[in-house]
C-alpha cells in the first residue's frame, strides 16, 4: 500500500511525539535521586513546505519537488564537536527502563549557543556530535572540540596524544563542568594535563582577548548553590605560542545558560553572562584560527646542530612564565637581517638559564612573554653583572600584554635599582641604525587604545652611556614572524621588521 505525503508527515509527526515522550521518560530521574538532564530536549526542525499545500498520492521514491516547495537549504559548516563522553547507564521510571550518557545532560547548549551567536555576528555554523573513537583528529574538519558533563571520564593514552596534535595542529579543546560538577572538574584539569605535561592550565588575565573579543566582560553573576554575586571571570587556559588552545569554563557551569535554563544547586554562571561568555570564546576561536594554522608549521634553525662560530646568535632567556611564546619569530628576524645588513648571522638559537655561565657567552639576551614571571635571586645578580660588563638585554611584551610589562618593569627595578626605564628619544642612534625610523604603523587594537599613535615607543636604560636594556612595551614577535594574530598590540609587520634590525645591529656595534 502507497501513502500519501499527507499521511506520511502525519505519521512522522505522531512517532515524533512517541520519541519526544520516550526521551522525556529517560531523562526524568538519575540512579541515586540526582537529575539527569539539566534542560528540555533541543527543539525539532520546522518542516520546510508551503502551508496548505497538497501532495498527489503517489509512490516514493518517485514523488517530484513541486515547484513552490522550498528547497532544502545546504547545511550550514561544522564548527563545534560536542564529544560523547560517558558509560551508558539506566534507570527506571514508572516501571520503564530508560538509558541515557552524561554527554548529553544539557541536550541543546552548544546548538543554542551557536544559534545565539550566529545571529549576534552575521554568521552561520552548527554544532556535530562527534565519537572520538571515529573523528580524524584533523581541526580543518572541526575546529573545536566541546566537552562537558558531569561524571568523571578518561581517555587512553592514544587518543590524548591525538588531542594534543589536534591543538598543535590549531584546533581548541573547550571544556565545561556542567552544574560546576566537581567529578568533571577534576577529570577534565587531569586529562589536559596528561596533554600537556609542561604547559599548565592557569587563569587568563583580565586583558586576554578572551574577556573581550565580542563583548567586554569584566565581571560575571554567578550562583553558588543559592547565592547570587558578581564574580572576575575565571577562564583557565593552556596557551600554545600566543593562542588558547585549551579553554576551560574553570569549574563553573556555562552549559545550563546555553541551554537557556537555571535550577538549584551547584556552581554555574547565570544565563546572560554564559552566553555573553560563550559568544566570545566562539570568536575568539573563528578569529584565532588562521593564527593556530600558522604556529602548526614549524620554521627550522637549520644550523641548529652545528658548533657556534664567530657569527650572531640568539641567545633567549628562559623563566618561569611563557619565555618561548613563538619560537620560529626569531628565525624570520635573522633572515631579515642577513638579507638586509652584512651582519654574519647563525641560523641557531640557544635557550640560556640565568644562573648559568653561559648567558655571558653571548652578547644579546632575548626576552619576552605574555604572562607574570620572577626572576630568583641568583639570576637578579647575574643578570646585573652580565650587563655591567657590557652585554644587551633586549625584551618585549608579546602581543603587547599588561602582566608580562607589569612584571618586566618590576624585575628590571630589581636588577638596576638605580637606574630607570626611559623612553628613548626619536634622534636616538637605535632608530637609524640600519633603517631611518621616525614613523611606525601599529597593529589596529593599538589604535583603539590610542588613536593616531605613529612613533615608536621604545625604552632602555643606559649604563656608563650605553644602552644596555632595550625594551618595547608592545610586541615584535607577531610581525617578525608574519603570523595572522587579530588580538597583537604590536608594531605592524614591516615596521617590526625594521626596528627588531636596528635593535639587533645597535646592540652589536655598540
Amino acid at each position: 500500500m502507497s501513502l500519501s505525503r499527507r499521511e506520511m508527515g502525519r505519521f512522522a509527526r505522531i512517532a515524533a511525539l512517541l520519541m519526544a515522550a520516550a526521551f522525556l521518560a529517560s531523562v526524568a530521574v538519575e540512579v541515586g535521586a540526582q537529575t539527569r538532564t539539566c534542560g528540555p530536549p533541543p527543539p525539532a526542525k520546522p518542516e520546510r513546505r508551503t502551508g496548505g499545500e497538497s501532495f498527489p498520492p503517489l509512490p516514493l521514491p518517485a514523488t517530484p519537488l513541486r515547484r513552490s516547495e522550498k528547497k532544502r537549504e545546504p547545511s550550514p559548516p561544522a564548527l563545534v564537536g560536542k564529544v560523547i563522553l560517558g558509560d551508558v547507564k539506566w534507570a527506571t521510571e514508572n516501571g520503564q527502563r530508560s538509558s541515557y550518557r552524561d554527554w548529553m545532560t544539557d541536550p541543546a547548549d552548544i546548538r543554542n549557543l551557536l544559534q545565539w551567536t550566529n545571529q549576534q555576528l552575521h554568521i552561520r555554523y552548527r554544532a556535530a556530535d562527534t565519537d572520538l573513537a571515529g573523528f580524524s583528529f584533523n581541526p580543518t574538519e572541526l575546529p573545536i572540540l566541546y566537552f562537558t558533563g558531569h561524571d568523571a571520564f578518561s581517555l587512553s593514552d592514544e587518543t590524548l596524544a591525538k588531542l594534543r596534535q589536534f591543538c598543535n595542529d590549531g584546533g581548541t579543546i573547550v571544556g565545561d563542568a556542567c552544574c560546576g560538577s566537581a567529578k568533571f572538574d577534576a577529570a577534565f584539569r587531569e586529562m589536559v594535563q596528561r596533554i600537556f605535561p609542561k604547559r599548565p592550565m592557569a587563569p587568563i588575565p583580565a586583558d586576554h582577548p578572551l574577556y573581550s573579543s565580542f563583548y567586554p566582560i569584566t565581571s560575571n553573576r554567578c550562583k553558588i548553590a543559592e547565592k547570587e554575586s558578581d564574580e572576575a571571570p575565571r577562564l583557565e587556559a593552556v596557551s600554545i605560542g600566543c593562542r588558547a588552545a585549551v579553554i576551560y569554563g574553570g569549574g563553573y557551569d556555562m552549559s545550563c545558560g546555553w541551554d537557556g535554563h537555571l535550577h538549584e544547586g551547584g556552581k554555574r554562571i547565570m544565563p546572560a553572562d554564559s552566553r555573553k561568555l560563550g559568544a566570545n570564546i566562539i570568536t575568539y576561536c573563528l578569529a584565532t584560527y588562521e593564527l593556530g594554522r600558522f604556529l602548526s608549521t614549524e620554521k627550522i634553525y637549520h644550523q641548529k646542530g652545528e658548533a657556534t662560530r664567530d657569527q650572531l646568535v640568539i641567545a633567549q632567556v628562559v623563566h618561569d612564565g611563557d619565555w618561548d611564546t613563538q619560537p620560529a619569530s626569531l628565525a624570520s628576524l635573522l633572515k631579515h637581517l642577513s638579507e638586509n645588513t652584512t651582519v654574519e648571522v647563525q641560523f641557531k638559537k640557544e635557550n640560556v638559564d640565568l644562573k648559568s655561565i653561559d648567558a655571558f657567552a653571548h652578547p644579546i639576551l632575548y626576552m619576552t612573554g605574555h604572562q607574570n614571571f620572577t626572576l630568583a635571586e641568583e639570576e637578579v645578580n647575574n643578570l646585573r653583572r652580565y650587563l655591567a660588563a657590557g652585554g644587551v638585554l633586549v625584551a618585549n611584551s608579546c602581543c603587547g600584554r599588561k602582566a608580562f610589562d607589569d612584571a618586566f618593569r618590576r624585575e628590571i627595578a630589581r636588577v638596576l635599582p638605580d637606574q630607570k626605564l626611559g623612553r628613548l628619544a626619536l634622534d636616538h642612534p637605535v632608530y637609524r641604525s640600519v633603517f631611518p625610523i621616525q614613523k611606525v604603523d601599529y597593529t589596529p587594537l593599538v589604535l583603539h587604545d590610542h588613536p593616531g599613535m605613529n612613533t615608536p615607543a621604545l625604552e632602555g636604560v643606559s649604563i656608563e652611556n650605553q644602552l644596555r636594556v632595550i625594551y618595547s612595551p608592545y610586541g615584535f614577535v607577531n610581525g617578525w614572524s608574519g603570523a595572522p594574530n587579530p588580538y597583537a598590540r604590536e608594531y605592524a609587520g614591516a615596521d617590526a621588521l625594521r626596528l627588531g634590525i636596528n635593535i639587533l645591529v645597535y646592540a652589536m656595534t655598540h
